[in-house]
């Protein structure tokens, strides 16, 4: 029987998300028995910390549904987690649990009829949901000589507006790696607070900052300021889904409008994950230690795969955290035209069928395709190993690198060949 379906026209408009995409594309040359280095999807390589297992495996008798705003142990603790980080007096009211921040993010905008703003370029998924929002998109572009931050003259020159706007600022970002200072998040907030801009700062790479001192908006504009975080980054917790979003007194009945939405729809996240999660965002020396090295070692990572990439011609920013790199091949233009390399896709095709080297093209994060970057994940290595490792061999050495990520070392070496 054939059935006449109408699929909603916004969705048909839509692909897969890129990142997503990639990541089935990779596993499935992998199965057809190619050699490919996945350098991706940005997911954690380092395993979820012992402690947290536990806590898992202790709860997996957990049965029963959830409040719909989370369990209230869970919104307390991570309460907590961030006021100690901002000073803010946050509480468990002020927390909402939801399956991933990516559908919390989603919710946001559903709950309200706000034109989204965003950096160009910014994460693969804040436009599209947007879009099946039937929501407006403003993007303002940065620049790479920025450090790709948005200014703040950029938002004083948006026109005044009588309907609600949202700031979605991702930090350090998914894909530059770079961040804001609080000079510069101060500069932003006061023309935010101007505008009656509501920001969302998303810092689900908070706790992967090299230097551990990562700064929120929150700080210095709590009345308007929602914070987007969860554990898949920071924690090697992607496959749990757990997101969390905090906000202030101000910003309650948007809150609540998500709650609804929330009752409505994933009624509530898995309890042994709820629990599980508790001890992840409480204070314990052993999660500490895990977060510690683990930014020791992206860290390391980051500088010998910039020092390495540089040597080829390619230019990006120092990142400051997470695990990406935003590389421009701009500087091989003449030579990839005569590749008939034209655009940002068509890198990303030949360097997975011609290299074996999985990356992300530019124009899935809101650039030009002509204008020839690519986001690399550095990712390909075992997160296990390598920590286990950090205890016997100085991190802040190329041999490090180089006996711990082996596919990383290689992937530089196909990219030269390639070049």
């Amino acid at each position: 029987m054939n059935h006449d379906i109408q699929l909603n026209p916004k969705v048909t408009a839509l692909k897969p998300s890129a990142t997503l995409h990639i990541n089935e594309l990779s596993q499935q040359l992998i199965r057809d028995g190619k050699d490919i280095i996945r350098l991706g999807l940005g997911q954690s390589p380092f395993p979820v910390p012992d402690r947290v297992v536990q806590s898992l495996k202790d709860h997996a008798g957990e049965k029963d549904y959830l409040p719909v705003r989370g369990l209230l142990q869970l919104r307390g603790t991570i309460a907590d987690y961030y006021q100690r980080r901002t000073g803010l007096g946050f509480n468990s009211d002020s927390v909402l649990i939801g399956p991933g921040s990516k559908e919390l993010l989603f919710n946001l905008q559903l709950a309200t009829n706000a034109e989204l703003i965003l950096p160009a370029p910014c994460w693969v998924s804040y436009a599209p949901q947007a879009e099946m929002l039937g929501r407006s998109v403003r993007y303002l572009p940065t620049i790479m000589e920025d450090n790709w931050r948005i200014e703040p003259e950029q938002l004083k020159q948006l026109p005044d507006s009588g309907s609600p706007r949202l700031l979605l600022l991702n930090y350090p970002s998914n894909p530059t790696g770079a961040s804001y200072e609080p000079d510069h998040i101060q500069a932003l907030v006061s023309v935010a607070r101007d505008k009656n801009i509501i920001i969302v700062s998303d810092e689900i790479y908070g706790e992967t900052r090299f230097s551990g001192e990562h700064h929120s908006f929150a700080k210095w504009y709590p009345e308007g300021t929602i914070i987007s975080g969860g554990l898949s980054k920071w924690c090697g917790a992607g496959g749990w889904r757990l997101g969390a979003m905090v906000f202030p007194e101000e910003l309650r009945e948007l809150q609540n409008a998500m709650a609804v939405i929330a009752s409505e729809t994933f009624t509530s996240v898995s309890a042994p994950i709820q629990h599980a999660a508790c001890c992840a965002f409480e204070e314990h020396d052993d999660i500490q230690s895990y977060v510690q090295n683990s930014r020791s070692i992206l860290k390391n990572i980051a500088e010998y795969m910039v020092s390495q990439l540089r040597a080829m011609g390619l230019k990006m920013v120092d990142p400051v955290g997470g695990f990406y790199l935003f590389v421009s091949f701009a500087g091989h233009r003449d030579e990839l035209k005569k590749r008939d390399i034209l655009t940002s896709e068509a890198l990303c095709d030949a360097l997975l069928s011609e290299a074996g080297v999985a990356m992300l093209p530019g124009s899935d994060f809101g650039l030009s395709a002509d204008e020839l970057f690519v986001r690399l994940a550095f990712v390909d290595f075992d997160g296990a190993s390598a920590l286990q490792n950090v205890q016997n061999q100085p991190v802040d050495s190329q041999r490090f690198v180089e006996d711990n990520c082996p596919r990383l070392v290689e992937a530089y070496q196909r990219l030269a060949h390639w070049l």
